[in-house]
Parts: C-alpha cells; sequence; structure tokens
C-alpha cells in the first residue's frame, strides 16, 4: 500500500493518548506493522484506512536495537 518511505505526517501516539504530532514511518515490517520514529524513539505502528491515519505505540511497540552482548569468551 505504502511504497515510498519515508512518510512524515500527523499520526495519532499512543503514549499522548492518541494526540496528533508529527512522526515518521521509516519502513515497511510486515501485513499491516510499521517501523516508525517519533521523538528519537524506534517503535511499531499500524495504519488505519478508516480514519486514513496511523496509529504509532510508543508505549508497549518500542523496537530495541539489537547489539550483540558477549558474556563468555569464544574458544
Amino acid at each position: 500500500m505504502f511504497n515510498n518511505f519515508p512518510i512524515k505526517e500527523k499520526m495519532h501516539i499512543h503514549s499522548l493518548d492518541g494526540e496528533l504530532r508529527d512522526a515518521t514511518i521509516l519502513k515497511r515490517l510486515g501485513d499491516n506493522d510499521y517501523m516508525a520514529e517519533f521523538n528519537g524513539v524506534k517503535c511499531h505502528a499500524i495504519y488505519n484506512p478508516f480514519v486514513d491515519k496511523f496509529y504509532v505505540d510508543d508505549k508497549y511497540g518500542v523496537i530495541q536495537d539489537k547489539t550483540p552482548i558477549r558474556d563468555s569468551e569464544c574458544r
């Protein structure tokens, strides 16, 4: 559905009880699953076609950067 990224527009933000704020959709992750960025935090977002808006879940859908953790030495 969306092919041109990034998408910058007003989106509903979960931590702000659905207030509209500027956010960015960075890429598509799956069926109606997008990576968004709001206030420097990468998180999941979905698109609601009935209201033509994205909903950004910056509360429970935060995407952590995957950094390799090394607990023990390799042999």
